[in-house]
């Protein structure tokens, strides 16, 4: 087995009411900074975990977004995972 970086990143979906983004958009304005037109305030998750492969990580990434991390209704999610070559797992 290797050890995996998975960074998942999930964010509202376009489209549905962004409260955190609408404030830090307005705050933004506020601050002199009129030219953003849009943000949308999501989360990062840096995971490491030990799999068979790149595409077993993404899979067990996959599957935890959707039972825990990301609500589907609301939220839409991105995976990138890369090795961790400075540890191998036992």
């Amino acid at each position: 087995m290797s050890r995996f970086n998975v960074e998942v990143r999930v964010i509202p979906r376009p489209g549905l009411l962004d409260p955190q983004g609408k404030a830090v958009q307005h705050a933004l304005d506020s601050l002199g900074y009129a030219g953003v037109e849009s943000v949308r305030v999501g989360k990062l998750l840096a995971l490491e975990l030990d799999a068979d492969d790149a595409s077993a990580a993404r899979a067990v990434a996959e599957e935890m977004c959707r039972k825990l991390l990301a609500n589907p209704v609301t939220e839409d999610f991105r995976i990138q995972v890369s090795k961790d070559d400075s540890v191998e797992a036992e």
